[in-house]
């Protein structure tokens, strides 16, 4: 029996609420970092570190998250490291010092990396079981479920200050959503042969660097371009409300807009995208989407003030929004490991990325480290150039994988 377009968006509605629920945990705890930081008496480098680890941890999960996918498959690797997020949040609660708070989100952080990838493969199999295009509002639902996490945070938080009750209000949500997604997240279909340098299969594995990483070539430029893009996301989010500021002269009411105009543009993208994706193609969503942003703040820059820059913002959030999507579809096109790999070096950008930003800026002044922004989703454009994208099938498949 063919499946339908009611098992489609059924199968899609339980795959979005993983990408829902890992923005909803990481909304809950980092909404309640002031109570963390008065509890534990921190300063702003101890906070600093705090957000740092979840960051570590995602990073060194990249090793663990490929075995783990062949032994477990995606869709247990998915609802187990769901499942520990939403252990994370009591435990964290119930952290007694600041030392075991740290390895309470380290831990956080390697169960984030393990979930990050297992349901982007879950999406890129969405697509390849029914030949559709999901995976932009897959991630427009990870958006939602950080509104979700923030909105819960402020009406506890007006009933009562206990982080204790809060946590545990949020656990028991996320255990209720994974428990009403789990009989539709798509099971594992057998393991299809490592995929090989440029999609040729049959290939014998190339010496050289792809021994070393045990990467393919297309894997690596895929890493790459995931690296320049998360550093565009990254950076906008944490210095587009200081450049107008300092560098527009723009009010205090102005400057948030700088975020707001970039988090907007990006969900109402991605909501839209997978049409775009459908219409166009991934590899040009993603070569044209990174040259608008990069051409546009780049232009924005130039011009200098604070509408400008507003513009500027609008056409990265409008053209970075489905970049990242398009690229873990093609990464797990090529395999388990190219797919962990790509995510792991995206957690790289996002952490790494604003802290060059504000090097840069250190040295030669704010405007200057915007333009490395512009730049790099222009080299996420060149990078797209130099993968071998695998055809999506048009088609749904003939039959949905069974348990």
């Amino acid at each position: 029996m063919l499946p339908t377009l009611g098992d489609f968006r059924r199968d899609q509605l339980a795959i979005s609420t993983l990408f829902f629920f890992l923005g909803f945990q990481y909304a809950t705890w980092a909404s309640r970092l002031p109570a963390l930081k008065d509890r534990f008496d921190l300063g702003g480098t101890e906070v600093g570190l705090l957000l740092m680890a979840a960051g570590v941890g995602a990073a060194v999960s990249f090793p663990l998250v490929a075995p783990l996918m062949r032994r477990l498959g995606a869709r247990r690797l998915a609802l187990w490291s769901a499942l520990g997020l939403a252990a994370v949040l009591p435990v964290l609660a119930a952290a007694g010092s600041y030392p075991l708070a740290l390895l309470v989100i380290l831990a956080d952080g390697v169960a984030v990396g393990c979930l990050n990838v297992a349901m982007n493969a879950q999406g890129a199999a969405l697509e390849a079981h029914y030949g559709r295009a999901a995976m932009a509002q897959l991630h427009a639902t990870f958006s939602g479920g950080s509104l979700g996490g923030a909105l819960l945070a402020s009406g506890v938080n007006t009933v009562t200050h206990s982080v204790t009750a809060h946590f545990a209000v949020a656990a028991g949500l996320g255990v209720l959503l994974l428990a009403g997604s789990r009989p539709r997240v798509l099971t594992d279909a057998p393991a299809a042969p490592e995929a090989v340098e440029d999609g040729q299969p049959g290939e014998e594995k190339k010496k050289g660097l792809r021994n070393l990483t045990g990467a393919s070539r297309t894997a690596l430029v895929l890493g790459c371009a995931m690296v320049f893009g998360t550093v565009v996301e990254g950076a906008m989010n944490d210095w587009s409300a200081l450049y107008l500021t300092e560098e527009t002269g723009a009010s205090g009411r102005l400057a948030p807009l700088g975020i707001a105009v970039v988090s907007v543009m990006m969900v109402v993208a991605r909501l839209l995208g997978d049409g775009w994706r459908n219409r166009f193609g991934d590899p040009r969503m993603v070569r044209v989407g990174s040259t608008m942003a990069g051409t546009g703040l780049a232009l924005a820059l130039l011009a200098g003030g604070t509408w400008p820059a507003l513009v500027g913002f609008a056409c990265v959030g409008l053209g970075m929004a489905t970049v990242t999507p398009c690229l873990y579809v093609a990464a797990a096109a090529q395999g388990p490991g190219a797919l962990a790999l790509v995510a792991a070096m995206g957690t790289t950008g996002l952490l790494a990325g604003p802290a060059l930003i504000g090097l840069v800026a250190g040295q030669a002044g704010l405007t200057t480290g915007m333009a490395v922004v512009a730049a790099s989703a222009v080299l996420v454009a060149v990078c797209s150039r130099w993968v071998g994208w695998a055809p999506r099938s048009s088609s749904p498949s003939a039959s949905r994988a069974s348990a």
